[in-house]
């Protein structure tokens, strides 16, 4: 009876803390927040003559197919020799298919670049949030007005897998220098002047639903 009776009072501190354990969160906002990520993609292709050698315009074009490229990456030529000015037309040409625009500025990659080539970059960022599901806090035991340690994920979550450009979280778009008030009224107007949908007669039923 004894032995019993030490073992239950040294076993009682560890169920405590092990209730405590796990991620707290003990404020409205929640602790798991999207983070955004960049990753960098790098295609060489040579030049001859200053614009694109032959078949490297198809080789580009099959690069960014496999990649799927689309709104939200940024793409730009590292070109630090001068190699191909011409070239610099043929890239865009290519890119501008996907709906895009190059960008001005080029991001730092760890090789140099080959002479006779430039180097096309693209720059795609990821928005995730990290440690989701977290269900690591025993709920039942709650002794310190902590929220449940998977509070926030799933909206978080969501919002990362949804927004189109993860580049927004970091930094939201401006807004434009003027207002057109045309624009913004136009979904009032209509609103306004659509048919109620209930404003017509009912039609005649007939036996049979004929």
């Amino acid at each position: 009876m004894i032995t019993k009776s030490i073992l239950l009072a040294s076993l009682v501190p560890a169920l405590l803390l092990g209730g405590c354990m796990g991620t707290e969160n003990r404020g409205l906002e929640s602790i798991h927040q999207p983070v955004v990520s960049r990753s960098d993609y790098a295609l060489d292709l040579g030049v001859s003559g200053g614009a694109l050698a032959s078949g490297e315009q198809q080789r580009l074009a099959g690069w960014m197919n496999a990649m799927r490229l689309g709104y939200g990456d940024r793409v730009a030529i590292d070109d630090p020799a001068g190699e191909g000015p011409a070239a610099h037309g043929d890239v865009a040409a290519v890119v501008a298919s996907y709906g895009l625009l190059l960008s001005d500025d080029a991001p730092v990659t760890p090789a140099s670049v080959t002479p006779g080539s430039i180097r096309v970059v693209v720059s795609r960022m990821r928005a995730q949030v990290p440690h989701c599901p977290d269900w690591s806090r025993n709920a039942t035991n709650e002794f310190e007005s902590n929220t449940s340690s998977n509070f926030g994920c799933a909206i978080n979550s969501n919002l990362a897998a949804m927004i189109a450009n993860p580049a927004d979280l970091v930094r939201g778009k401006e807004g434009a220098e003027t207002t057109d008030t045309a624009a913004s009224y136009k979904a009032i107007d209509t609103y306004r002047k659509k048919a109620p949908t209930g404003a017509g007669s009912l039609a005649a039923a007939t036996p049979g639903g004929k």
